[in-house]
């Protein structure tokens, strides 16, 4: 074999390809950077390739215009020979097969949430960026073009190699039906039939939404907990969650002594303990800042279904990360609650739509919603997004749903299970004939003590706020914006700042707002720092009063559950699901209707089997 790469001027000169790109990773970069000289590695010593794998990225750019031409010339990947790959789809990702692994792509392609795991079943979807730039869109390559992955109709499946198709619009997949038909997810809205004959898309509105209610071949088909590669993707960590919470970091360092299984038994066990008696219990000495639990949680069975594609079992060197914990603790959750559940209630901003974004016809989160109230389930979406006496602003963020639920022409009967709560706890709204929402009159659902919240007290409470928030911008030198509104005062950054100032302003205003006479929140949105009169536990639990639910029925999904986040106070009311971004809300919310309606059949199949 050539010697390494070595380092000088020149261009990249290929040697004649091997027969077969069926190698690792190192053997196809190994064949790529073979030359005279290396371009664009210069300034690294001479040490082998090695050293020059350290530098990946930059190597990649290498490899790209060389696999660019091999594929151009003769070069294919079959996979079970039934379909052929014929282009390479991102100019950094170099395709390979490991020897046991199956197909990986480089560690950054992976990091966009592109690798194609065999374990999983076929369903793959490119991930959703938003505008904020929490995950950049990756640049199509000029020279390659986008040719996609052909398929002669037939499922792959022979020799044990994924079944997987995308489409040649978009690159995504939504699944394929049971006699191989794809369904694609283009500009058209596609559904399956119960023979998997594909349907397209109705002229009317109504058609488009009973697609999406009735199509269980879309997530239900392929949904076997979290065991495909769009799920995959979905649970990976983040990375900018704001990762804080006593319970998950007891967790974590418990698998410095103990096993996995050995941790979430001891800790179902401790929860129960919990439940019984909170004062005294083990979690409450080994965690004082613990606070209660409304439901028990079977974290041994949600372990298992999490470990069957994580592997968290059978790591040796790396244990379970924040996220996995919290994706474990959530599994188990959803779990103990689908039974009796009967009020749901949703943070809008990072968990039903992105940051600053609004609920379009698009939003995956409208059939889940639907569904839930054909169940019976109270939904709420409670945000700090509060506009006094205008609810077309309302209406401007959940326009989608309400067109949905317009269209479905849903009854009264269902409609009546919708709110909205907004600025935390101070405005409650509903939908009512023509699908518009209007408020709700505050004495039919405030509690007593908020509607002795006097005038005086909440300016005062506003005024200090803002002053501490503008003293706190000027020692952070972060020059700011006030927006006062009636319930609510916040500091917007004239130019963008980073995260841990914003929380640093949070977490002063709130010390300095301690002594405040009336409830309030002081939270960092990710943008903005905002005050609030009340909280979301206030509002929860007068929303759960008026609608007459308990704690252990009511469930609330956030995003924000650190402690200068705005939904930690609900914690305190219900149990909570903490997920990093909408579409780990869609995730969970499916095993939820996926729990509710396996609860519906199993007391009827235990009545035949009794018959019978």
């Amino acid at each position: 074999m050539a010697p390494p790469a070595a380092v000088g001027g020149g261009g990249l000169v290929l040697l004649p390809p091997p027969s077969s790109v069926r190698g690792k990773r190192t053997q196809l970069l190994q064949f790529a950077v073979q030359s005279n000289s290396a371009a664009g590695l210069r300034g690294q010593p001479r040490g082998g390739l090695s050293r020059a794998l350290s530098s990946d990225r930059r190597i990649l750019k290498l490899v790209s215009p060389c696999v660019a031409r091999i594929s151009r010339s003769s070069l294919s990947l079959q996979c079970g020979g039934g379909a052929e790959r014929s282009g390479v789809e991102k100019s950094n990702a170099v395709v390979a097969t490991h020897e046991n692994c199956g197909v990986e792509l480089s560690e950054e392609s992976q990091s966009r949430g592109d690798a194609l795991l065999p374990r999983f079943p076929a369903m793959v979807e490119s991930s959703e960026r938003n505008g904020r730039g929490e995950e950049e869109e990756v640049e199509e390559d000029k020279s390659l073009g986008r040719e996609g992955i052909r398929s002669n109709g037939a499922s792959v499946a022979a020799g044990g190699e994924p079944n997987w198709q995308r489409g040649s619009r978009d690159g995504r997949v939504l699944g394929s039906s049971g006699n191989g038909e794809v369904m694609r997810d283009g500009a058209a809205a596609v559904a399956a039939s119960g023979n998997g004959q594909a349907v397209g898309e109705s002229s009317k509105g109504g058609m488009r939404w009973n697609m999406l209610l009735s199509t269980e071949a879309l997530e239900d088909a392929h949904l076997n907990r979290a065991s495909s590669v769009t799920d995959a993707h979905v649970l990976r960590r983040k990375g900018r969650l704001k990762e804080q919470d006593g319970l998950i970091e007891f967790i974590i360092s418990m698998h410095s002594t103990h096993s996995p299984f050995q941790v979430m038994e001891k800790l179902e066990r401790w929860v129960r303990e919990h439940l019984e008696d909170p004062m005294r219990s083990t979690l409450s000495r080994l965690i004082p800042t613990l606070g209660r639990f409304h439901t028990p949680l079977p974290l041994v069975r949600a372990f298992h279904e999490y470990d069957e594609f994580a592997s968290l079992s059978r790591r040796r060197f790396v244990p379970p990360n924040f996220a996995e914990i919290r994706h474990v603790l959530n599994i188990a959750q959803v779990h103990a609650i689908a039974e009796k559940l009967s009020l749901i209630t949703f943070d809008a901003d990072g968990t039903i739509y992105a940051d600053g974004h609004h609920i379009q016809g698009d939003n995956k989160m409208i059939g889940h919603i639907i569904k839930l109230m054909q169940q019976g389930v109270h939904v709420a979406i409670v945000t700090a997004a509060g506009y006094p006496g205008n609810a077309a602003k309302f209406e401007d963020r959940l326009a989608g749903l309400l067109e949905a639920f317009k269209d479905l022409e849903l009854p009264p009967t269902i409609t009546q299970l919708f709110h909205v709560m907004g600025g935390e706890c101070n405005y409650l709204l509903k939908v009512n004939e023509h699908y518009k929402l209007e408020f709700v009159r505050d004495e039919l659902w405030m509690s007593p003590d908020m509607l002795e919240w006097a005038e005086s007290d909440i300016r005062e409470l506003l005024d200090d706020a803002e002053r501490a928030l503008r003293s706190g911008s000027a020692r952070l030198r972060v020059p700011i914006e006030i927006v006062r509104k009636p319930r609510a005062v916040g500091a917007v950054p004239r130019e963008p700042t980073i995260y841990e100032v914003l929380e640093e302003l949070a977490l002063t205003v709130q010390v300095q707002l301690m002594g405040s006479r009336l409830p309030f929140c002081a939270f960092n949105g990710g943008n903005d720092v905002f005050v609030d009169v009340g909280n979301k536990s206030v509002g929860l639990r007068a929303l759960m009063k008026f609608l007459n639910k308990k704690p252990c029925e009511t469930l609330h999904v956030g995003d924000r559950f650190t402690v200068s986040g705005n939904d930690m106070a609900t914690r305190s009311q219900c149990s909570i699901l903490w997920v990093a971004n909408p579409e780990e809300t869609a995730f969970f919310t499916r095993l939820l209707l996926t729990d509710i309606r396996e609860d519906a059949i199993l007391p009827g199949l235990m009545h035949n089997k009794l018959s019978s």
